[in-house]
């Protein structure tokens, strides 16, 4: 585990399962169907039961850089934020994946939550590259906390030592920015 204090809040990175989570949410990396058949999705969904798709299936859309909520169904979390990343190679990326950090956390905002727990969005099946995935989640949730806003815990969960070392050196990196 490794931490960065911002103000009163922190901005926390971690190893395990992001179904464990015991924040008030957690965050799907989602399709735009929301159809939550692999991936963390198809995780989430497994540990947390059919409530949570049968609730994606009424809300039915999401667009790239946009999130949504259901229940946590089973989950130790009571939310989970549905957020749809960018597929590497279709055009402006980074600034999408700005986009679903920043619309996950100002749901979570509106919602009164006082924690979230993110996994690394489009990292896996949708080829984004986990070191850009790393600098541009971790320095977007930073400035977030810098801001107005109720959240006090934003937390990454990474699964695997090699996806949490690459966040923790961009943490690092992060610190050594804001001096």
């Amino acid at each position: 585990m490794q931490e960065m204090k911002i103000g009163q809040r922190v901005l926390r990175i971690v190893e395990g399962d992001i179904t464990e989570m015991d924040t008030d949410a957690i965050v799907n990396a989602a399709n735009t169907r929301l159809m939550h058949g692999g991936g963390v999705a198809a995780a989430i969904s497994r540990r947390g039961g059919p409530a949570i798709q049968q609730e994606s299936n009424r809300i039915g859309h999401c667009p790239t850089g946009g999130a949504v909520l259901t229940g946590g169904g089973n989950l130790k979390a009571k939310y989970v934020i549905h957020t749809v990343g960018p597929r590497m190679g279709e055009g402006n990326e980074d600034e999408k994946l700005r986009r679903a950090t920043r619309s996950s956390l100002e749901l979570a905002d509106a919602e009164g939550m006082r924690s979230v727990t993110f996994p690394a969005v489009s990292a896996g099946i949708y080829g984004f590259p986990i070191d850009r995935c790393a600098a541009i989640m971790l320095a977007e949730a930073a400035a977030y906390l810098q801001g107005e806003t109720g959240l006090e815990l934003v937390v990454f969960c990474l699964y695997g030592k090699p996806s949490y070392d690459v966040f923790e050196s961009a943490l690092k990196k992060l610190e050594e920015q804001k001096g």
